[in-house]
């Protein structure tokens, strides 16, 4: 999920030229897995995706774009920190724009916005350094909202038959996890002089921290919520807690895999975690076909329309 130096370089590939012919294969592959899936696996495909044009699919759709709003919120935030101060309805244009190139290996075409900028655009380790501490800002608060998915799984019958393995196992990786943190915070300095935009990261996020910590739990939490409707609607009983900490898993999981968008990773997590849940299969499946189609692709789609908007019309965003 932290980006590395070495996109920076095809993160300005990409904002050099519209990647939109390999953005409508990936388009194109996704749709067909998830229809070739419903088909397979769903009871009826067409009575799941009516789920979308019902009050419940209207309330999902707002829910994810309040997620996109308060991100949106955020990005301004540490645009501003750069000198790049602007209005509420611009600003949050240019960051939907972003989502238009979503789908690359761990998200990092979203790195390409600020080097988008027709006026005064960012320098690479800039805009790569925002890109940073969005997924470092985005990680922390959805491992937060992994702890209620935590205590169900430490509370499942199969977990608690192995407790002791368990418990062993947690405690090591506990304890490797500290000393990894305490060896990092220890030779930080090495750290930041061999990754410049990981050390503008940090000051971004350095910048009000209870601001950005708030507008990115409740974003993560309404996606979440959106999610917790979804399962309601198909007839799945789970809690909100636990139905925004299955999401927030199967999203980290997704981005650990650091394939575009998490495709395949995130669907496979959350529909294991539905069934283990007890659901049936084809209710998992069409759970997460419809909070993918709302919680990402619903993005990309309001991204390629912000993109062309912004660039043809606006003249705020360049190519060259």
């Amino acid at each position: 999920m932290n980006p590395s130096p070495a996109p920076a370089a095809s993160t300005t590939t990409t904002a050099g030229g519209l990647p939109f012919k390999r953005l409508l294969l990936v388009l194109g592959v996704v749709a067909t897995a998830y229809a070739a899936a419903l088909l397979v696996w769903g009871d009826s495909p067409r009575a799941s995706l009516a789920l979308l044009w019902s009050w419940t699919g209207a309330q999902a759709a707002g829910l994810c774009l309040l997620n996109y709003l308060l991100r949106g919120l955020r990005w301004r935030l540490w645009m501003a920190h750069y000198g790049r101060h602007f209005g509420w309805l611009q600003g949050l244009r240019l960051y939907l724009a972003g989502y238009a190139f979503t789908p690359t290996p761990g998200n990092v075409g979203e790195a390409a916005r600020g080097l988008m900028l027709a006026r005064q655009p960012l320098g690479a380790g800039q805009s790569l350094a925002i890109f940073g501490a969005e997924r470092l800002a985005d990680l922390l608060c959805l491992l937060l909202l992994c702890l209620p998915a935590a205590g169900w799984v430490l509370r499942h019958p199969a977990v608690q038959a192995a407790s002791t393995l368990l418990g062993g196992l947690l405690a090591a990786a506990a304890l490797v996890l500290l000393a990894v943190l305490g060896l990092l915070f220890k030779h930080r300095t090495r750290v930041f002089e061999r990754l410049p935009w990981l050390q503008e990261a940090w000051h971004c996020l350095a910048l009000r921290p209870w601001l950005w910590l708030g507008l990115t739990l409740t974003a993560w939490a309404a996606q979440g919520v959106a999610v917790w409707l979804i399962c309601r609607g198909m007839g799945v009983g789970l809690d909100l807690l636990t139905a925004t900490g299955f999401y927030a898993v199967a999203m980290v999981a997704g981005a650990l895999s650091a394939l575009p968008a998490g495709l395949g990773g995130t669907e496979a997590v959350l529909t294991g975690l539905l069934v283990a849940h007890g659901a049936t299969p084809a209710a998992a499946l069409a759970i997460t076909v419809l909070a993918r189609l709302l919680t990402l692709w619903l993005a990309v789609a309001i991204g390629v329309l912000a993109l062309l908007y912004s660039a043809a019309i606006r003249k705020e965003i360049s190519f060259r």
